[in-house]
């Protein structure tokens, strides 16, 4: 499903369940102007076509122990389709990568990692990623303070 197929009433669900998708089926078709049935309907094809990837619960990493947010910038030692391919699986194995986006320039991957605290990330950059013989240099970032965390997507109607 793409954009041009997505119509107002589809939007004005989506951003009801980025707000809070624990909402029950009346209750969102309620925020979205619908009736029951035809909400129902509609997130049951958003699913179906892929627009809904999955509906989970957002956790306040810190109230879990995860204090320690750091972006890595990766070089692999050759940035083949090979190596791309095996990096890529690398990043679904380790539960502290949270984002991992291949991106163009002097680097070819840039990570977000979220660990307990800054030994963790220590660990995890030795034992992980450092030590992968597909990676040939790693320039981390450390954030400092979150301004803005969202998953939420700039929907317009």
């Amino acid at each position: 499903m793409d954009k041009t197929t997505l119509d107002s009433g589809d939007i004005r669900i989506l951003k009801v369940l980025q707000d809070d998708a624990s909402l029950s089926i009346a209750d969102i078709a309620k925020k979205a102007g619908m009736s029951q049935t035809p909400c129902w309907r509609r997130i049951k094809k958003l699913k179906e076509t892929g627009v809904l990837k999955q509906i989970t619960a957002i956790i306040d990493r810190e109230s879990v122990g995860l204090g320690f947010v750091s972006y890595a910038f990766v070089k692999l030692t050759v940035p083949s389709r090979k190596n791309m391919d095996e990096f890529d699986k690398l990043m679904h194995e380790w539960p502290e990568v949270v984002i991992c986006e291949r991106i163009t320039g002097a680097v070819d991957y840039m990570i977000k990692v979220v660990t307990e605290d800054i030994k963790s990330y220590d660990n995890f950059l030795r034992n992980k990623l450092l030590n992968s013989e597909l990676v040939s240099d790693v320039q981390s970032r450390i954030v400092v303070s979150t301004v803005k965390d969202t998953v939420s997507l700039p929907l317009y109607e």
